[in-house]
């Protein structure tokens, strides 16, 4: 904590004690760094200061503001959670953790951070800097992908917390491991556990946390038709539990494999009659699971029969409509 006093970032965020605001702040934070989270989170606040506000949006227009963000469920599962707010505790967020752990999308992570931040309760916030931190002053090689270990580092966490300061502890905690014991080059020469760091003392800095657990990358190939006439298009709203759920899209055919130049007619003439669509370019686009190879084709001056989920709209209004950011070069 003294550490923290003297080195603690300067963040909009940073000193707040309203639980709604720090809550979004938080989420925005949840796989977004913080050179990136920062504009959105200032924009989110200055459209929905409050829960009330937040709960009453479409959520439309709050993916909308969360586009380019990634990871869109967090944007539904807040909004989900603001309606929760306001049905069952009249917009004021629980003062207890267990309750605060109820709402849609908040678990363990958040809502300690929440509740010892926002109401000084004594809970730690164990996040992957965090983790991160115990693992290598500790000296604890299990692997962090398994929930035990996580349970184990949360126990150790609790023994250590200053349950008079605990926001103080746990934003300490996460600073220290966000800008002093980070995942490369770690400010060794300069921190404060120099001296009872296990992993500093065995050489093992690079080797702490082990997490072993590995990512299968999945490859996609995703074919765009964008039909232009008379200055309007069609698009389709993405549906299911997918990646995208309830942003828009302009009408799509998914193939098992890559689709070369040659078999573009062929693929557009399976679902969009006799046409023969210009090529415009591939781009590659890269989820945590997921490789997309995308190609855009465009048809002009023709409109296929509607499709029960299909929108006819004028270019000009494309912009008012969420859409993943992999598609924004091709709308601009």
């Amino acid at each position: 904590m003294d550490w923290f006093e003297e080195n603690q970032r300067s963040l909009p965020w940073r000193g707040e004690t309203d639980p709604y605001k720090i809550w979004v702040s938080e989420v925005i934070l949840q796989q977004t760094r913080v050179n990136q989270g920062w504009d959105y989170y200032l924009r989110f606040i200055d459209r929905f200061p409050n829960v009330n506000s937040l709960a009453a949006a479409p959520l439309q227009e709050v993916l909308h503001l969360w586009q380019g963000l990634g990871y869109y469920t967090r944007a539904r599962n807040m909004h989900a959670a603001a309606q929760q707010l306001m049905q069952e505790y009249q917009g004021i967020f629980p003062h207890h953790y267990l309750e605060i752990k109820k709402l849609k999308g908040i678990g363990d992570y958040t809502a300690a951070a929440i509740a010892s931040i926002a109401f000084n309760l004594p809970y730690p916030a164990v996040d992957g800097n965090v983790l991160r931190v115990i693992t290598r002053i500790f000296g604890i090689y299990d692997d962090i992908a398994q929930q035990k270990t996580v349970q184990k580092i949360r126990r150790l966490c609790e023994q250590l917390l200053d349950k008079e300061n605990s926001g103080v502890f746990n934003q300490a905690m996460m600073e220290f491991g966000a800008i002093q014991c980070t995942p490369k080059n770690p400010k060794c020469e300069t921190c404060p556990f120099v001296t009872t760091c296990v992993a500093f003392a065995k050489e093992h800095v690079n080797v702490l946390p082990v997490k072993s657990l590995k990512v299968k990358i999945k490859a996609r190939y995703l074919h765009y038709f964008i039909f232009l006439k008379e200055r309007k298009t069609i698009i389709e709203q993405r549906t299911g539990t997918d990646i995208w759920k309830d942003l828009f899209q302009f009408p799509l055919i998914e193939t098992p494999k890559a689709c070369n130049e040659i078999t573009k007619i062929e693929l557009a003439n399976a679902c969009f009659e006799n046409i023969n669509p210009l090529f415009l370019k591939e781009i590659k686009h890269k989820l945590t699971h997921q490789h997309l190879t995308i190609r855009f084709y465009m048809i002009s001056e023709y409109f296929p029969k509607l499709k029960n989920n299909w929108l006819t709209v004028s270019v000009e209004n494309l912009a008012t409509y969420p859409f993943p950011i992999a598609l924004k070069g091709i709308l601009q």
